[in-house]
């Protein structure tokens, strides 16, 4: 495809990007506002430090807190560096590298699509549904990490598939253009083999890195490893150990040094692989070493012992425990991974496959399956979904799979109009079609379908209005008006505040803030003791089942007093 295609479609991505984000005041939502305050932080030289708590999975001793104990901290770097090259500690722009990186994906996604069938009608329209992203579309222009995670998707499946070589002067994708290739590089002239051994020791290293930066994104992103290691043994070196070595091991030594010789390529490239990812993890691991005591964030691990949600603001965190989740009982445990197991597939249906896609999507696949490429992206959706559904089925369930999956989706979009193709080349053979002007309507239909259901999602999440103000902004509407009343009654502007969302409600009024423990009043005392905490907020829509009755009947507990209300929330005073 020529370049004016890719611009084209880049355009249209940040045409639309600019379109969802006019009605994009705030970040919306916690996980967004908790990445943008850790871009404000790091922005405004307070460094990797956050005023606020947001769980208690690693025991926080207090305020100020290490940041990214439980996420990790691309995307806030991310924010950072658009505050810091524009000069503005500001919303608009923390938003600007994730504006122009969304508008980056749908090009991306054509240069797939081009290395997989080689076709420049197909390429259009996958960039097409790259650009109208469905259930993606308002996630893609605000501070989280599904914009960077599907960039860095894109861009190592675009790795994957293709080679440099020299046409007419210039240096482009060379690609395997059949699926029985297995991703073998092209043969062509002397320059074109030199810019070919040229890739051979720079897309091992590249899939490394990239594999780092999508471990430096999600804390699942560590899966990519392996998967880049794969890549680099089965699709860069497509006559395997497997097919050619263990029969050389049975005969004399001259053949077992035969093998060795054919071992240490593989080798080679694992190393260079290696390398890139741990250029870009390593100080990661150094600083989490210094700062935890621990390479990898301390968080993270408690979480594979939630027997329910609500668990991931447990206080204490040493509560979560192997033992305490076996003691939940094995019906139990059961019982979440079959509930994550449901969502997850309803997920794949209406997020990844948008309903109609999907089939198109199974049936290009299925054209493909001689690919490796092919088999590796579907092992990394197999991956993907066994982690979110068997060992983080809570979290995975309630986001995790639907943020671990923005990798997979180019490729997704990439092979669903070589279903479409597929489907048109067979209505032509057995139903008379004329296969271009049926592949026009039908592709201009898919498009349509696109467009409309990316308006809907758009409609229903960002531009509609509840009780008079946008569905987007509303919490951080009615954290402002919460913080008007502490003004009103003369609350200290370092006073710490128990709240649902404190990345939120820190953003909104500067005020440091910490989580609503999961427990009882009890709970909320000794948490509200530890960390100095002067108010609670309760928040009727998401209030713990235990704290009922302290929202219902305040004036039972001679530790709180009612201070004000407003939209269903109630302020308390703690009095300690």
């Amino acid at each position: 495809m020529g370049w004016r295609r890719y611009l084209l479609l880049a355009l249209l991505g940040l045409a639309l990007s600019a379109a969802v984000a006019a009605f994009q005041s705030t970040p919306g939502y916690m996980d967004a506002d908790y990445y943008f305050a850790g871009g404000l932080q790091l922005a405004s030289g307070r460094g990797l430090t956050e005023p606020f708590l947001w769980n208690y999975l690693d025991d926080p001793s207090g305020l100020p807190h290490p940041a990214f104990s439980y996420w990790m901290p691309l995307t806030a770097f991310l924010a950072a560096l658009g505050m810091v090259l524009t000069g503005h500690l500001a919303w608009f722009a923390a938003r600007l590298p994730f504006l122009l990186s969304s508008a980056l994906i749908p090009p991306l996604t054509a240069a797939i699509s081009y290395a997989l069938t080689s076709r420049r009608d197909l390429a259009m329209l996958s960039g097409l549904l790259a650009v109208f992203s469905g259930s993606y579309a308002p996630y893609l222009t605000t501070t989280d990490s599904f914009t960077p995670y599907m960039l860095f998707g894109a861009l190592f499946w675009l790795v994957v598939g293709g080679r440099w070589r020299i046409v007419d002067g210039q240096p482009q994708i060379a690609i395997s253009q059949s699926p029985a290739s297995n991703g073998s590089p092209p043969t062509g002239n002397r320059k074109s083999e030199i810019v070919n051994r040229k890739s051979e020791i720079v897309s091992p290293f590249l899939l490394g890195f990239l594999a780092g930066l999508m471990h430096l994104t999600r804390a699942d992103g560590i899966l990519w490893l392996p998967l880049a290691f794969l890549a680099v043994i089965f699709i860069y070196s497509p006559s395997s150990l497997l097919s050619h070595h263990a029969a050389s091991l049975t005969h004399h030594s001259s053949l077992i040094t035969r093998s060795f010789s054919r071992i240490t390529p593989h080798v080679i490239r694992l190393i260079r692989s290696l390398l890139g990812y741990l250029l870009v993890m390593l100080p990661w691991f150094v600083r989490n070493q210094v700062t935890f005591g621990t390479p990898l964030a301390p968080g993270g691990s408690r979480a594979l012992w939630l027997t329910q949600y609500d668990q991931l603001f447990a206080y204490p965190a040493s509560q979560l425990t192997f033992a305490s989740w076996w003691r939940s009982g094995l019906g139990g445990i059961l019982g979440d991974r079959i509930w994550a197991l449901g969502m997850n597939l309803a997920n794949t249906l209406a997020v990844q496959g948008n309903v109609f896609l999907l089939p198109l999507i199974l049936i290009g696949l299925w054209q493909l399956r001689r690919d490796r490429r092919v088999w590796l992206a579907v092992l990394a959706w197999g991956l993907t979904f066994v982690v979110m559904t068997l060992v983080f089925p809570l979290a995975g369930a309630r986001g995790g799979y639907l943020h671990s999956c923005a990798a997979l989706q180019p490729f997704w979009w990439a092979v669903a109009p070589l279903g479409l193709a597929r489907l048109i080349a067979w209505g032509a053979r057995r139903r008379g079609w004329r296969e271009g002007q049926a592949f026009t309507v039908f592709a201009a239909g898919t498009v349509g379908i696109t467009i409309l259901a990316t308006a809907l999602v758009v409609q229903g999440k960002v531009i509609g209005s509840v009780g008079g103000e946008e569905a987007w902004s509303q919490e951080r509407a009615a954290y402002s008006r919460l913080e008007n009343i502490l003004d009103k009654q003369g609350a200290p502007s370092d006073a710490v505040v128990i709240v649902v969302n404190p990345p939120g409600y820190y953003l909104a009024s500067g005020r440091p803030a910490i989580a609503v423990p999961d427990g009882d009043v009890q709970t909320v005392l000794e948490v509200a003791s530890r960390y100095n905490a002067r108010y609670l907020i309760l928040e009727k829509e998401s209030l713990p089942r235990a704290l009922g009755e302290l929202y219902d009947q305040p004036a039972q507990w001679n530790e709180f007093r009612l201070l004000g209300e407003e939209d269903g929330a109630r302020i308390l005073v703690i009095q300690h």
